[in-house]
């Protein structure tokens, strides 16, 4: 079969340009009415000693609590009376800040938004309210099951690599936290080399590399001290056996089921894109196999999901089912009957083209505006330090065949050894 994805044009065009600070800036002019900034740090939960478990996403709130230039709420109040938006996010891997602007607004704004992410004051007061915002946080997301259940997972899908321990921390670490620890972590790890700001929208890429240039120029926290290198961890063997975990949890109707192995993670971005198909094809939409079966014909399963999970050093292939306590047996017996059938049985050539096309669509409509492609250029340059993986997924996705299926599901998945969480309903 010809390929037709190949052949697209490029629908992104980004300027790169490096100062010599180390910061890296990704601009591109698109012709829509606004402007993203997105300012991507190289840092996550990841990178945190477990005696500081909590700081990057404590940090995040922290950014916003104002710099000698702008007072606490300052810089809220000024995004929101020209009608842009703002927003952050902390994962394992990242931080990611971003302003929303009209055009005409961003040359006033985007400066803002820097000096806020790299001038953060941290002052005690401030500290010590926020502080209890996150410990609040904490215990919501401990009372949401499916956060509890991911958790859990997390835990059994990962032995020693830091992606077992939650993003938010633990709430006897959080308590603990001084202010100045906090300023520290700041200044190691907001430095220039650790940065990337992407830029997208409605006016020339020079004017969006000038006005960020520029911002970074008057801020001045970013030369306090030498910028930090993640520390260096291996990858975890797969299960050898499978491993079981059972716990009871009475805020439960059902039981809930995950299934994890270790896979491939954005280091090894090459191995991901199979998985990438095989999750699809086992979950992904009522026709695809599993919600097909346990689900629809069946009736063994109220929901089926499945995600192939990358994080930057290691991913997860995590397989999750909600169903009747007396259909646990027979909804892993099931799962683990559909990985042996992958291992065994070509996928017809029907099925990786649904999944081709959805992709090819998904990535189409999720590079329509402005966030939408800061955040890819955002998300690739951070964790791999290259570009080209955000133009050409689909096309990695339109390679893979029956054959390159039945291989990676051979290397990576097996019915004889994985880790299992069983949460039961009291």
């Amino acid at each position: 079969m010809t390929s037709t994805l190949v052949k697209f044009p490029r629908l992104n065009a980004p300027k790169l340009h490096r100062l010599p600070n180390g910061l890296t800036i990704i601009a591109e002019q698109m012709p829509i009415d606004a402007v993203n900034l997105s300012l991507w740090i190289n840092v996550g939960s990841a990178v945190e000693a477990d005696a500081i478990n909590g700081m990057a996403h404590f940090l995040e709130h922290m950014i916003f609590k104002g710099t000698e230039q702008l007072i606490s709420g300052e810089f809220e109040r000024r995004i929101e009376e020209r009608g842009a938006v703002t927003n952050a996010a902390t994962s394992q891997d990242y931080t990611h800040y971003y302003i929303t602007t009209a055009p005409k607004d961003f040359a006033d704004l985007a400066p803002l938004q820097i000096d806020v992410v790299a001038n953060a004051s941290i002052p005690d007061d401030a500290f010590e309210r926020e502080r209890l915002v996150v410990l609040e946080e904490i215990r919501r997301s401990e009372d949401n099951p499916r956060r509890r259940t991911y958790k859990r997972a997390m835990e059994m899908a990962f032995a020693q690599l830091p992606y077992r321990r939650p993003v938010l921390g633990a709430e006897e670490v959080i308590s603990h936290l001084k202010p100045q620890q906090m300023r520290d972590f700041h200044a190691s790890w907001y430095q220039p080399p650790s940065i990337t700001a992407v830029a997208v929208g409605n006016l020339a890429v020079e004017e969006l590399i000038e006005i960020i240039a520029e911002g970074f120029s008057k801020s001045h926290n970013h030369q306090s001290t030498i910028n930090k290198q993640p520390p260096k961890f291996v990858c975890e063997l797969p299960f050898s056996e499978i491993v079981r975990q059972e716990f009871t949890d009475e805020s439960l109707q059902q039981a809930r089921l995950v299934m994890v192995w270790r896979v491939p993670g954005l280091d090894k971005l090459d191995e991901t894109y199979a998985l990438d198909v095989l999750a699809a094809i086992l979950g992904h939409g009522r026709t695809s196999r599993l919600v097909r079966e346990l689900r629809e014909e069946r009736g063994l399963a109220s929901h089926i999901s499945v995600s192939n999970m990358t994080h930057k050093l290691q991913g997860t292939f995590y397989i999750s089912a909600h169903c009747p306590v007396e259909n646990l047996g027979l909804v892993e017996e099931a799962i683990a009957q559909h990985i042996r059938t992958l291992q065994t049985e070509f996928v017809q050539e029907s099925e990786i083209a649904r999944v081709r096309k959805r992709v090819a669509n998904r990535f189409i409509f999720g590079n329509e505006t402005p966030s939408d492609r800061a955040g890819l250029y955002g998300y690739y340059q951070t964790l791999i330090g290259d570009l080209e993986p955000a133009f050409d997924y689909p096309s990695h996705i339109e390679a893979q065949d029956a054959t390159k299926l039945m291989q990676a599901a051979q290397k990576y998945l097996t019915p004889n050894a994985y880790g299992v969480v069983v949460m039961k309903p009291v």
